[in-house]
């Protein structure tokens, strides 16, 4: 045999090198979860990550439905270091809503994969160029030339370009966005410098769409989308993969607590539909006997801003927003001073609105705040309502005055001192009922409170009038809390605040959302005429019953602003000529 050259011994080992680079690369590309082992040194994968980790390794097209709980965004970026480092030249393209909740995909890899898990992030470091979790250009650059990268999903970013996409909680965003700006970042697949080579040309490699949320309504485009998954996970030819990872999966795997869970279930304002598709990973739909639709209710969601907590106002030195010309500011309430564990449907609701007047001469309600109390007594739920009616420069005050809220109108039609507020409010009394109003002996009381005496007939009419309401568009509601949690980031010292008053700032979008639960579940049945409204067990109907009383007095103050109609007699004898009499063929 022929002594080798230095040259041929370094070409030589050189080839065995690539050789088992090859064949190491191929196996770990075969079998990501013994990468995440062997290279990042994450021995814990549980068997549920291991199976969807592979899978969306082995797919092109993919969506993860994931509870609370169960590490979403944690195994989407497992996912991304292990794509990157396996494929160099790998783009990856983390979009969202909201920029903050995809950049959370860079916090993981940078707070746990580096930092946290320190003991196994040696190899992962020597991969990484560059980490930046800056709010302006969050980042995640490799030496092999791959980059996890952060966009917004808006028309704005349509220049880029990507190998992988991924949409985190994708049912929030436009599917036309998807459509028409993030799926056409996929324009061009990664080129390794193998398909130089003529003899590989061919193995050019497909783009990658991944898609995580929790599951939603079933009128949202989210569910029509999943379904298109599924039957195309079905089809041997195709590389589709869907999965949905309850909580009860969590709780097994010890990623969540069973009390925790018990408790928040027990807790007196646990909404069940949120937690069908937040914890179940199932989608809701409302029963065809349903009397809201969902659909028709979240359309209305276009509110941004909302009224605060007094609590917050005082806190952060601001005082609640004037009055616009012309608007009414309408508080309504649905009396319950019961505590709901005995009593499944009481609750007091609380309903803030800003009816403006429009050009074609009526109100646009724009319910701004919304929140129930349980167990109160009159006296604690009568001043509320005052407080509430005065440091909200409200204007008007909607009422059930049946059972406790007649007691409750009896403590508002007296002067009050509020040692909350250390102020003295003064009476208010009735507007449009002489009756009640005869109950009030103070005689500088305020003329403000609509009572609320709800027949069998007014119930009809007034769900039917909320109901066309929300069709039509009359109906502002506030925005999901999804939008209003990333949107409370900007607020002047929202990183000093505590987690109570971080929660108190997005509360009246969370009630929305209960409200809107609340509502799409109950059905109805018609008699006589009369539509009656039913909940099921363990549902509640109060934010709808407070809200339609407070779409009532806005048809009440509506019918006014309308000019009175005029005797024709009298209009056609002021015109200076004499108008011929109109004849029809069924006179």
């Amino acid at each position: 045999m022929a002594k080798q050259t230095i040259s041929e011994v370094a070409n030589e080992k050189s080839k065995r090198l690539m050789d088992g680079i090859a064949v190491w690369a191929a196996f770990y590309r075969l079998n990501p979860h013994r990468f995440a082992a062997d290279y990042l040194n994450i021995k814990k994968l549980k068997p549920f990550q291991k199976i969807n980790l592979y899978e969306m390794m082995h797919s092109t097209n993919i969506i993860n439905f994931g509870s609370r709980g169960i590490s979403k965004t944690w195994q989407l970026a497992l996912y991304c270091v292990i794509k990157c480092i396996l494929y160099p030249g790998t783009q990856i393209a983390v979009a969202s809503k909201v920029k903050g909740q995809a950049s959370e995909v860079i916090t993981k890899i940078d707070t746990d994969f580096l930092k946290l898990y320190s003991w196994g992030s040696a190899n992962l470091k020597n991969e990484i160029s560059k980490i930046s979790t800056s709010a302006n250009n969050p980042v995640c650059e490799f030496k092999n030339g791959s980059r996890i990268f952060i966009v917004t999903a808006n028309d704005n970013a349509r220049h880029n370009r990507a190998n992988v996409l991924i949409v985190d909680e994708f049912r929030m965003v436009d599917p036309s966005i998807i459509t028409t700006v993030l799926k056409r970042f996929l324009t061009a697949c990664r080129s390794p410098g193998y398909l130089n080579n003529p003899e590989y040309a061919d193995l050019v490699e497909r783009n990658v769409e991944v898609y995580a949320s929790s599951a939603y309504y079933k009128s949202n485009w989210s569910y029509d989308k999943a379904k298109a998954y599924f039957a195309n996970m079905l089809d041997d030819t195709k590389k589709y993969w869907i999965s949905a990872l309850p909580y009860q999966l969590a709780i097994k795997e010890k990623l969540l607590q069973r009390d925790q869970v018990m408790d928040e279930m027990s807790e007196q304002d646990f909404d069940p539909i949120a937690w069908i598709f937040e914890m179940m990973t199932l989608f809701y739909g409302e029963s065809q006997n349903a009397f809201f639709k969902s659909d028709d209710l979240n359309k209305c969601r276009k509110l941004k801003d909302c009224f605060y907590s007094l609590e917050m106002y005082s806190k952060r030195g601001i005082s609640v927003p004037d009055l616009s010309f012309g608007e009414r500011r309408i508080i309504s309430i649905d009396v319950a001073l019961m505590a709901s564990k005995k009593h499944n449907n009481d609750a007091t609701a609380i309903w803030i609105n800003r009816a403006i007047p429009t050009d074609s001469q009526s109100y646009k309600s724009n319910y701004v705040y919304m929140e129930t109390h349980e167990g109160q007594t009159t006296d604690e739920l009568g001043m509320m309502i005052m407080r509430y009616f005065y440091e909200y420069k409200c204007t008007d005050v909607v009422l059930d005055t049946r059972s406790f809220g007649l007691s409750v109108f009896d403590f508002i039609c007296r002067d009050q001192f509020d040692p909350m507020t250390g102020k003295t409010y003064g009476a208010l009394t009735a507007i449009n009922n002489d009756d009640m109003a005869a109950r009030c002996r103070n005689k500088n009381a305020k003329k403000v409170v609509w009572c609320i005496d709800a027949s069998a007939q007014f119930n009809s009419r007034g769900y039917n009038h909320l109901r066309s309401a929300f069709q039509n568009g009359n109906i502002s509601l506030l925005c999901h809390e999804f939008d209003a949690e990333e949107a409370a980031k900007n607020i002047s010292g929202y990183g000093h605040m505590t987690d109570k008053e971080r929660a108190l700032l997005i509360l009246p979008y969370v009630q929305t959302s209960m409200f809107i639960n609340e509502a799409i579940s109950l059905d109805y049945e018609v008699n006589n005429d009369l539509v009656k409204l039913k909940e099921k067990s363990g549902m509640r109907k109060d934010r709808v019953s407070s809200i339609m009383y407070n779409n009532a007095v806005v048809q009440e103050l509506s019918n006014k602003l309308k000019p009175k109609k005029q005797d024709r007699k009298s209009l056609v004898d002021k015109l200076p000529f004499k108008i011929r009499k109109s004849t029809s063929e069924f006179d």
